[in-house]
This record gives structure tokens, C-alpha cells and sequence, in this order.
């Protein structure tokens, strides 16, 4: 797993901190060296050799023959002018042809190898920036413009990601972007903007400004695909930025207007939140002029053939999906968002760092050799983002200067309940309660707060199917909301009828803030026999300490499991001391050996210490601040009061058991006061024990502060949310 970024904080609790780099590589096959020079012939055969002009059929009707044609002329050598008649042929065709996985390789190698003097894959993504233009200016866009506009972005997808995937050199030669804009037809290209530039506006324009219709969704669905093939060119560089990174789409892609950023945020949040279906019979007559499948034709063995055109031969188009909220629109919208807000571009060293705040530094600026960042406006734009029903005042009326991502909060809160078990959906609540003080308070005040909290304890019920990066980001999720203590308070008062995935017993009327602690105990007891993470140990306990003086009419169950663990841990600790004292009184003749293992011995027994203590911190809390409203933690306490007696004269626990001895003695001693007839039961204890917490008034108690903790991210976060993000990516395939 990669390095969780984030450590809890407590005044008195030192955390435990471990790194581990890890660098992603694509993983593609090895492809054979592009061949010096492709000839047309050579791609169109079997259908004989190609003629040096490619020309459609009578009437511009388009032949098998014509389409192998106009392919063959856009791979090979013949340079064509960006204002030919070609580009308008080639993206006009209804482009319907399978080829195997071989003569893709073979097209896209001449391509790349040809790209260097014949400019094409800047000529088509300028193409289909034009295209776009026409789509957003017109009040009522044709089928052929359409059709233009998704032929361009897809066929510059297939070549863009070849060359990503094979370059040699970091600066991305192998693009050939650099264009000559005395060019004939070049006449309106902007003089100041480079070919990333420009088609990185043209692409965020149009997914910003044009809403998802039955007519667009086939476009925006091509264009978010093409998104994250430009901004792939990040999985060829390490885990960390570095200044001599360079990426151009992506890099262009945060030079935009800030009314481009918003609106691309509010777009692709809006996009997630709507779940906009595309028509499940993948075809629509806007792709072909007598109504036939076009370039959305069905392909029935997808899997025999790597498909070069058309795109749509995944199994979303051919049946529909089990679940009513798949969307590969809103599934891709989400990737390309979480991409684009956690990306970071170094500050290079012969850049001077402004203090105007359009950049922003690293928190540890002040050691050297800290990378510094420029600012991300995606990601500011994200956490600036407000809730369509207030004013873009705030409170104090300070006005938000420049344009707002703007979007109903209550959709976002119940879109992120639905979809919870997609992990990009867990990464973008994440990144929302973190960095959004704005949503994660609107989350806070929600009386339903079993929509999020469900989902999220039914993953870690069930953390053996999960990765350790999901795990991690969900109990951050679970800390950053129990350091608000009506949360704490809020959990414990919401009763649910019944928890029916849960095996191991039938909760019924059980309150959420007790079922939050049995599932994080046995988050905790699964952690120490599985994956003994000291990183997973330490933000379980942190959200039960939160939770501590907060708790109300803890269940049974809760309550035993509460006092289990400090058990469970209390016997793994005693076999350690043990294990370093027989280390101790050995001897080895490898000196150096012993003392490395007793070194990770005494290690690990002050981190147990560390655990026992703040489990002990938690009863203590619930016994100071809230005994009279927890008769069955007094009663688990009691029936396992002999677990606490090994520890009672430990010096690093003592002061805390003093105040657990006290409640016990004030109870054993009502119990032995009671004149009983026949066996004590658990209904007579319980009602005993309910009967005296009215008079409980905790004397003799001694008050401690209470323990807190806080979510802090590391120092470079980036390191591990960019490989993270690009994981999601991949595991999509």
C-alpha cells in the first residue's frame, strides 16, 4: 500500500510515523520499434495500394475502401495542409471498420514515426477545437458536426495514448506540437497560445459550458476520455513532483480563466451528482444520415478484436447495468475532477516565488530543498465551492471574488451516500470534508447522518475485500467528523431499526454512534491479525477517543467490545514484555543480531503501551464525563474488572485506573449492600447499576483533559493522492 498521508495529533500521544516510497509505471506490453517509414500501401493492404490523394466515393458516400484509404493518408508520410479538404473528409466519415490489434500497432507506429515532419496530430486536435467552437457557437448543432467533433477527439485519443505510452524524452518531443502558424488556414489561430493551450481551452470550454444531452453525451463522453489520456503523461514520471517535470496538457489545463476552472468544477461535480445515462442502445441517428448505427455500431465480439474504430464496444452499451446509478459519464467526470485537483507543478528553480497568491508553497517551505507549488485552481475551486440555496456572501459578508462553483449540497451529500462504494467516490468526500469548510459543515448539521456513515462502516465490516488505501481513507473520513463534537453527540442519539449486514449478531435498535464503535474495534482486531498496521491501529483509536465523552446509552454489545479490547491488546502487550525479557537474559554470540530484535521488540511494546493507554483513556472518559447516561459500560467494566488488574500499579497507568477503581468500588460496594435472595442476574445487576448512577455524583473522580485528536496530512501529501488517483484510473483498465 502507499503511504497514508496523514497522521492523528493528540497533546499527549505521539504518533507513529513510517514511509515507504512507491513509483507507478504504465503497464503496457512491449511493442516492437516503430519501422523507419509506413507507405500507404502498406497500411490499405489487402485492399491493394492506396493512391497518393485518398478520395471518398460518389456523392462522398464512404466506402469500406475509402475509410482504409483516408487512414492509410492520415498515418503516412504525405504532410497535409491543415486547411485540405482531407481533414473534412476523414472526420466526416462514418467510421464503422474493425481492425485487429496488429494493424492498430502497425497504424499507430507509422503515425508517431511519420508525426514528426507531417504534423497531424496537431492538425487534428486543432481540427477539434474548431469542431468544437461550431458545437458550442450554434444555436442548433447538426449531425455532422457531431459527428466531426467526436471523430477528432477519439482518433486523437488512440495515437495521443500510443506516443504517451511509448516517448523516450520527458519534454514530450514526440508530440511535434510546434506548428507553423504562418500556415495557410491558420490565419484565426490565436498567435499567443500554444497547441496544448488552445486545445486544452477548447476541450474545458465546451465539457464547461454545454450541458449532457441525449445529442452531447456521446461527445462528452469521447472528450472526458480524451481528457485522461492527455493527463496521463503524469504515470511516466515518479511518485513525487519534481521541477523538471513536464507535462503540457495538463500543465496548459491550470493556465485557464477562472471562469473556465469553476465551470468545469461545477460541470463535472454537477455530471457526478445527475448520473446522466447514455442511451443504452449504442446508436443514435445523429451519427449517421439514414438513421443506421454510424459510428456507434454495436460490435458482438468485442473481445476477439482490438477495436481501432469504433470506440463503444464495452459492455455498457450492449446490456444494461445491474445497478440503476452506473454512469460512465459520471464515473469518468469524477476521475478527470480528482485528477485535475491533485495535480501539483513544481515552482522550477529559476522561477521566483510570488506573494501574491497565485502560488502556493509547501508547509515546510522553510527547510531546504522543500518543493514549492504553484497554486492548483481546481483544487481552490473545489474548496471554495458553495451551496446553491445560500448567498456567495458569507457570513461576514465578504463577497467571493471571481466566479463561484456553485451546486445544491443536498444532492451532492445523497449522490456521495449512493455511490460510496466506488472508492473515487470515497476520495472525492474526502477531499470535500477536508479541504470544503463549507460542505464538511453542511455534512455535520445533517440530522441523516446514517447516509454517509452506513455505506462507510459497511466497507470496513467488510475490510478484508478492501485495499489498505480505501481503509485508510475512510477512517480519515470517520476522524475528521468526530473532531466536531456534535457529531460525537448527533451519532449516539440516531437509533437504527436493524443492521443487516452485519453476521456475527441481530442489532436491532441500535444507535449509530454504537455500532461506529463495534465495527472500528473490529476493524482494530482484524488490523492486528491481519495487516498490523500501526498507521490503521492509531486512527481507529483517535475516532473512539473523539467519540468517548460523548457517548449516550452505549449498546451492551458496544460496551463488551470496548472492554475486549483493552483485553485483546493487554495480552498481546504481556507477551512482548515477556518476549524482551527472555531477550535480555540470553545470550547470542551474534551480538549485533539480538540487539536489532530487541530493539523492534521495545518498539513495539511502547506502541502497544501507547494503544492500552488510550483504550484506558476512552473508558476513563465515558466513565468521567458520561457514566450516568452508560449503565452498560459500568456493567462491562464490572464483569470484566480482573483484565485491569495486571496494570493497576504500571506507572503509565495507574493515574487512569485509579479513576476506573472508583467507579468499581462505589458499585461493588452497592452490590454488597444489597441483600439479594438467590443469584445475582444480569437484569438484577442492571437494574443495580441503573438505580445508583442516579445517584452517582463522581466522587473521588480525578478530571483529566480530555484527549482530542486532529487530522493533519503529511508534509507531501501529493505523494501519495497522485499515484492513488492514477490507481483508480488504471484499475478501470
Amino acid at each position: 500500500p502507499l503511504p497514508p498521508p496523514f497522521r492523528p495529533k493528540s497533546p499527549r500521544s505521539r504518533p507513529f510515523k513510517t514511509f515507504a516510497s512507491s513509483r507507478l509505471h504504465l503497464a503496457i506490453s512491449p511493442s516492437p520499434n516503430p519501422r523507419p517509414r509506413q507507405t500507404l500501401g502498406a497500411l490499405s493492404d489487402p485492399m491493394g495500394a492506396a493512391p497518393s490523394t485518398p478520395r471518398l466515393g460518389e456523392a462522398g458516400a464512404a466506402s469500406p475502401g475509402a475509410a482504409e484509404q483516408m487512414f492509410a493518408a492520415l498515418v503516412g508520410d504525405r504532410a497535409y495542409p491543415i486547411s485540405s479538404e482531407f481533414w473534412r473528409q476523414l472526420l466526416e466519415l462514418p467510421l464503422t471498420q474493425q481492425w485487429p490489434r496488429d494493424r492498430v500497432l502497425q497504424a499507430c507506429h507509422a503515425f508517431a514515426q511519420n508525426n514528426y515532419h507531417t504534423k497531424h496530430l496537431a492538425k487534428i486536435l486543432i481540427h477539434l477545437v474548431w469542431c468544437l467552437q461550431e458545437c458550442t457557437s450554434a444555436s442548433s448543432v447538426t449531425s455532422s458536426v457531431y459527428r466531426k467533433a467526436i471523430n477528432a477527439a477519439y482518433i486523437s485519443s488512440i495515437f495521443l495514448k500510443f506516443i504517451i505510452e511509448n516517448a523516450k524524452a520527458d519534454n514530450w518531443q514526440e508530440l511535434c506540437l510546434d506548428i507553423d502558424k504562418d500556415e495557410k488556414g491558420l490565419e484565426i489561430f490565436p498567435s499567443d497560445q500554444s497547441v496544448e493551450y488552445f486545445l486544452m481551452k477548447g476541450v474545458l470550454n465546451y465539457i464547461g459550458s454545454v450541458d449532457v444531452s441525449p445529442e452531447s453525451c456521446y461527445l462528452h463522453h469521447e472528450l472526458l476520455n480524451l481528457m485522461l489520456v492527455l493527463m496521463s503523461t503524469q504515470l511516466c514520471s515518479g511518485p513525487s513532483p519534481e521541477p523538471k517535470d513536464v507535462h503540457p496538457f495538463i500543465d496548459a489545463a491550470m493556465l485557464q480563466d477562472s471562469s473556465i476552472v469553476a465551470s468545469v468544477v461545477q460541470k463535472l461535480l454537477l455530471n457526478f451528482v445527475r448520473r446522466p445515462q447514455i442511451p443504452s442502445n449504442g446508436s443514435h441517428p445523429v451519427f449517421s444520415d439514414d438513421g443506421g448505427p454510424g459510428v456507434l455500431q454495436r460490435v458482438g465480439s468485442a473481445a476477439a478484436n482490438f477495436v481501432l474504430l469504433p470506440y463503444y464496444t464495452f459492455n455498457y452499451f450492449v446490456s444494461a447495468s445491474a445497478e440503476g446509478t452506473t454512469s460512465q459519464l459520471a464515473d469518468n467526470s469524477l476521475l478527470v475532477l480528482l485528477i485535475l485537483i491533485y495535480y501539483r507543478k513544481c515552482i522550477s528553480m529559476n522561477e521566483s516565488i510570488p506573494t501574491d497568491g497565485v502560488y502556493m508553497s509547501d508547509s515546510n517551505t522553510n527547510v531546504k530543498d522543500a518543493p514549492a507549488f504553484h497554486e492548483n485552481p481546481y483544487c481552490k475551486a473545489l474548496n471554495n465551492a458553495k451551496d446553491i440555496q445560500f448567498d456567495h456572501a458569507d457570513v461576514e459578508g465578504n463577497a467571493q471574488n471571481g466566479p463561484v462553483v456553485s451546486l445544491s449540497f443536498a444532492s451532492l451529500f445523497d449522490a456521495l451516500g449512493t455511490c460510496l462504494k466506488d472508492e473515487s467516490s470515497v476520495l472525492l468526500l474526502y477531499s470535500l470534508v477536508h479541504g470544503n469548510c463549507d460542505f464538511q459543515e453542511y455534512v455535520l448539521v445533517r440530522t441523516d447522518l446514517d447516509t454517509l456513515l452506513m455505506p462507510i462502516l459497511e466497507m470496513l465490516y467488510n475490510a478484508s475485500r478492501k485495499t489498505s488505501n480505501q481503509i485508510y481513507m475512510l477512517l480519515i473520513i470517520l476522524l475528521i467528523l468526530s473532531q466536531d463534537s456534535t457529531f460525537n453527540a448527533s451519532v449516539h442519539k440516531l437509533v437504527l431499526p436493524s443492521v443487516p449486514w452485519y453476521q456475527e449478531r441481530l442489532m436491532h435498535q441500535t444507535s449509530l454512534g454504537s455500532l461506529m464503535v463495534v465495527v472500528l474495534i473490529r476493524t482494530i482486531k482484524y488490523n492486528l491479525s491481519k495487516l498490523r498496521d500501526v498507521y490503521l491501529h492509531t486512527n481507529c483509536l483517535a475516532i473512539l477517543a473523539n467519540m468517548g465523552p460523548h457517548a449516550h446509552k452505549l449498546s451492551a454489545y458496544a460496551s463488551q467490545r470496548l472492554v475486549s479490547l483493552f483485553d485483546m491488546l493487554s495480552r498481546k502487550y504481556a507477551k512482548l514484555a515477556e518476549l524482551k525479557n527472555d531477550k535480555a537474559l540470553k545470550v547470542t554470540p551474534d551480538q549485533m543480531e539480538a540487539d536489532i530484535i530487541s530493539d523492534d521488540t521495545s518498539t513495539e511494546l511502547h506502541i502497544y503501551t501507547d494503544f492500552l493507554r488510550i483504550v484506558l483513556e476512552i473508558i476513563n472518559a465515558i466513565l468521567t464525563y458520561a457514566l450516568p447516561r452508560n449503565p452498560e459500560v459500568v456493567y462491562a467494566v464490572l464483569h470484566r474488572q480482573e483484565v485491569f488488574q495486571p496494570f493497576k500499579n504500571h506507572p503509565r497507568f495507574n493515574e487512569l485506573l485509579e479513576n476506573i477503581y472508583t467507579v468499581l468500588d462505589f458499585f461493588n460496594s452497592r452490590m454488597d449492600m444489597q441483600q439479594l435472595d438467590g443469584e445475582w442476574s444480569v437484569d438484577k445487576v442492571l437494574e443495580l447499576i441503573n438505580k445508583n448512577c442516579r445517584s452517582w455524583r463522581g466522587e473521588g473522580m480525578k478530571m483529566f483533559t480530555q484527549l482530542r485528536f486532529t487530522y493533519e496530512q503529511e508534509s507531501h501529501p501529493e505523494e501519495f493522492f497522485i499515484p492513488y488517483a492514477w490507481r483508480l484510473i488504471l484499475s478501470r483498465g
